[in-house]
């Protein structure tokens, strides 16, 4: 069977292609109700008791005061000694600071609506896995040969790391709202910009290659999205922290929302410890690339913008990285590294895709 009798017999779907806009839209839908939710679990956080008296603590308190273990008398005379808490540091000198209360500060609605909020970006998440799912049988071939494709796979896996975050109880409820504000901007954009019609790809792209190297990008691009995320919390939880410690007074909107997330050395250890987890994935992203470059047009590296800018990618978290583990290049200007690098990552895709020609641009928009 030779190349047209093959595409042929793979014309799209139709159906399944409505199918699968119908799912995405609804998404959509349920994301902007998850949004809500999430609205009201801060909201109702505010206005709890827990979180106006939940204020850092400073320098002041922690650090003039040794830890002592105290005895307690009882009735019978014996002591009970009562074991000092133990609070763990990221980067050297930071504020012995524990974490926030969480978004909605232990309120009894605002637990309620983080509930809810929850159910429904699960209820969402289903939803668009579905969108990508059906699109992908709607052309019998992976479902990211173009940017709307790209754009709804990425939006659905990095959704799905946050979820498999809950489920393996890591503190990270304080993402749900920055990232679902992200997912409905990623969706409203691929609906109106990026759509293309479910399509076949040009023959030098049909190849199990795709499925490897743009799988892994997409997964590196939404885990670099979540330690972003972390990156960009860890620079206004630090410099709240920073004015409470030199005795200034916080705003009431800075100090309602910022005194409820983690503290500053538990963001940076989150955003650092997911960005080293991703980047060998993220280098053998490259090489993947190569290797299918060599495949298809006959080199493994050619200077392409993409390949130029994927390179360029893994240069700027190497640096983030090797900043991170040397003494003086940690907390802010680490941090600084870490959004730089991220921003390389969204170039590379968007800016790339969009502005510049090569031979990435087989996909258009």
């Amino acid at each position: 069977m030779n190349l047209a009798t093959t595409l042929a017999a793979a014309e799209p779907n139709e159906d399944l292609a409505r199918i699968s806009n119908v799912l995405i839209y609804s998404a959509m839908a349920v994301y902007l109700l998850a949004f809500f939710a999430h609205m009201a679990e801060w909201l109702f956080g505010s206005r709890s008791k827990v979180a106006r008296t939940a204020a850092a603590l400073t320098p002041a308190k922690t650090a003039a005061k040794p830890p002592e273990v105290t005895a307690k008398a009882t009735g019978g005379g014996t002591a009970t000694l009562e074991r000092p808490k133990v609070v763990t540091r990221s980067v050297t000198g930071s504020r012995d600071v524990p974490d926030g209360p969480g978004a909605s500060a232990g309120d009894e609605k605002g637990d309620l609506y983080g509930r809810i909020a929850v159910s429904l970006t699960v209820l969402a998440f289903l939803l668009e896995f579905g969108g990508v799912l059906t699109r992908a049988l709607s052309v019998q071939r992976a479902p990211w040969g173009n940017m709307y494709e790209f754009s709804i796979t990425f939006s659905t896996v990095a959704v799905g790391v946050y979820l498999t975050l809950l489920v393996l109880k890591k503190n990270v409820a304080w993402l749900g709202l920055p990232l679902v504000t992200t997912v409905l901007l990623d969706l409203g954009l691929a609906v109106t910009v990026l759509y293309t019609e479910s399509d076949q790809l040009v023959p030098a792209l049909h190849s199990y290659w795709l499925w490897i190297h743009v799988s892994t990008a997409i997964f590196c691009g939404a885990v670099f999205y979540v330690g972003g995320v972390g990156a960009l919390l860890y620079l206004f939880r630090d410099s709240y922290e920073t004015k409470l410690a030199s005795g200034g007074q916080p705003g009431k909107f800075a100090t309602s929302v910022l005194e409820r997330l983690p503290s500053a050395a538990s963001l940076d250890k989150f955003s650092y410890r997911l960005n080293a987890a991703i980047f060998p994935l993220w280098t053998f992203t490259i090489i993947a690339g190569a290797i299918w470059a060599g495949d298809a047009w006959g080199r493994y590296w050619g200077w392409d913008p993409k390949e130029v800018w994927s390179f360029i990618t893994w240069v700027a978290y190497a640096g983030y990285l090797h900043a991170r583990a040397t003494a003086g290049w940690k907390g802010r200007k680490a941090a600084y590294l870490a959004l730089i690098a991220f921003a390389c990552w969204l170039f590379n895709y968007y800016g790339v895709n969009i502005f510049v020609t090569g031979k990435h641009s087989y996909a258009g928009v």
